[in-house]
């Protein structure tokens, strides 16, 4: 009877144990769903009046301080785009923010002292083309203008206007008349190819990155494949297509002169020409275009329309005809099919301004074996000086000018340059074809400096702005990346990568040492071309004495 008696008491107290256990169990699990409910609230919209806080700008509350911080789970499904609205918004924010910061540094800039220095009054004979007023035309014995090779009324020049396709041209000696392009070449002078405050300059930009193209057609000359690109406006642009990545760098084992031609090395080198000062490289912009509407079935090029395939991948290609790179192994493809590519303003036609080509007296041997003079003799210079037309004005400091643009952008490919012939020997060096520039940012090539190394000479204009281009607050690569910015395709991929851009500082940074250099062993190395002007100065851009 005991026994029985002690069996149901441990029953009773096995029972009331596991009913204490199911207890605590469920409290527990309570306790467990109001954490993950918790956790797992959203948080509210922006259009309800109980906003948060951090998004929307106000500070949170103390008691707010010791809480962790709330993930919140996406209910997106996976390989969706992750970022809310706002999110969005602030992150193109800021990058709207750097640029908008970078176009006012770049502003900044140009209109420092160095960028807006004074000229000389043009005179007549300091333009390259005027256009004749109607008395000039019909008075055929007016002084000078037999000779000149002005525009007028009854040009050949004119005759394109019936031609099918073109739009009719009712231009007159109003310059509001005329068509961007028509306005670059008028305001070609003696000095610069173009000055950087006419508004003409971006409405040029503007017309050659928009404007429909009406023919394309391979241009002959060169090594490499180039097109002609027509417009209704009689317009032309010379184009050069992306032949390969902006991060790709230049094989080591290949010579210069077999490296790819690029299409951004073309658009980087007109900005870099312009934030020196310079303005002697003709407009470029970049473009989007479609190879099949806007070359395969417009071009009356024969010759390039048979170059055309389709990849295995889907993508309309074309190769073309010329010395290197025009093969099927070769090709320039569409994605599938557009194609990246780089359009220059053309100079005025060579009938009616006619240009003379010089050979660089720093040419390169262009072969695998030899050497050139320049680089076997130290002091090759003192000949150059002794040789007209470098023995007077300004045309040795204008070469060298031309080696410092080179040498910033690793540009070994400089063979010949061009001028005006109107002009004669008192004139700026046109600058063309820099495809072969930037192609490799992790190495410098020192030899582009002889010009400047051996001469030991360069223009006081020029040196001032390269100083104030060494500065933290107007640093080469940070205008080159704010003027970069602007080219349309910037909107697609940066135009030049980020060791690009250094390589930029770190090769300014050699120019300036080997003036330095130049100064410590010669005297007469600065060419005053600021006079008076410079004369007013007491200060550097950096900040020391003359």
């Amino acid at each position: 009877m005991r026994r029985l008696n002690l069996a149901k008491s441990t029953r009773s107290i096995y029972l009331s144990l596991a009913c204490l256990s199911l207890a605590l169990h469920l409290l527990l699990a309570f306790f467990c769903l109001s954490i993950l409910q918790t956790a797992c609230i959203l948080p509210p919209s922006s259009s309800t009046q109980d906003t948060d806080p951090v998004q929307h700008g106000s500070h949170p509350s103390p008691l707010d301080a010791g809480r962790p911080e709330r993930k919140v789970q996406s209910s997106r499904p996976a390989g969706e785009d992750s970022f809310s609205g706002s999110e969005k918004k602030l992150t193109g924010g800021g990058r709207a923010a750097q640029e908008v910061k970078g176009r006012a540094r770049l502003e900044a800039l140009f209109r420092h002292p160095l960028y807006n220095l004074p000229r000389p009054p043009l005179q007549e004979d300091d333009w390259l083309l005027r256009v004749r007023t109607s008395e000039q035309t019909e008075d055929g014995e007016h002084e000078g203008y037999e000779e000149e090779e002005a525009i007028s009324a009854d040009s050949e020049w004119w005759s394109a206007s019936e031609e099918e396709g073109y739009d009719k041209m009712d231009w007159t000696n109003d310059v509001d008349t005329h068509p961007p392009w028509l306005r670059f070449h008028l305001g070609i002078t003696r000095w610069e190819l173009y000055d950087r405050r006419d508004p003409n300059l971006d409405q040029l930009t503007h017309y050659l990155a928009t404007q429909r193209i009406l023919n394309a057609v391979q241009k002959t000359g060169g090594t490499q494949l180039k097109l002609l690109m027509s417009f209704p406006n009689h317009g032309q642009a010379l184009l050069k297509p992306m032949k390969q990545s902006r991060q790709a760098e230049t094989d080591v084992n290949l010579f210069y002169f077999s490296d790819f031609e690029r299409h951004n090395a073309e658009i980087a080198a007109f900005h870099l020409d312009r934030l020196l000062g310079f303005h002697r490289v003709p407009p470029v912009v970049g473009r989007l275009i479609n190879v099949t509407t806007e070359i395969r079935e417009i071009t009356t090029d024969h010759k390039l329309m048979k170059t055309f395939f389709t990849s295995p991948a889907g993508n309309v290609c074309f190769y073309g005809q010329c010395e290197y790179y025009c093969s099927t192994e070769h090709p320039v493809c569409g994605r599938p099919h557009l194609l990246e590519v780089s359009l220059a303003a053309m100079l005025p036609d060579l009938t009616l301004a006619p240009r003379r080509s010089w050979r660089s007296p720093w040419k390169r041997s262009y072969s695998r074996t030899k050497l050139a003079q320049w680089e076997k003799v130290p002091a090759y210079c003192d000949t150059v000086k002794q040789t007209p037309p470098y023995n007077r004005g300004t045309r040795l400091v204008d070469l060298i000018d031309m080696a410092v643009l080179d040498f910033l952008m690793s540009n070994m490919d400089r063979h010949h340059y061009e001028t005006f012939e109107k002009f004669g020997n008192d004139t700026f060096l046109v600058h063309l074809d820099h495809g072969r520039a930037f192609g490799r940012h992790s190495q410098d090539e020192p030899s582009i400096l002889a010009p400047l190394q051996q001469c030991c000479r360069i223009r006081r204009s020029t040196l001032l702005r390269l100083r104030l281009l060494s500065l933290p607050d107007s640093r080469l690569s940070d205008m080159m990346r704010a003027s970069l910015a602007q080219d349309p395709l910037a909107a697609v991929a940066p135009l030049l990568s980020e060791p690009h851009l250094s390589a930029l500082d770190r090769r300014l940074a050699t120019v300036l040492q080997v003036v330095r250099t130049c100064q410590h062993q010669h005297q007469d190395v600065i060419y005053d071309d600021l006079g008076k002007y410079g004369e007013d100065q007491n200060q550097q851009p950096d900040g020391k004495n003359k």
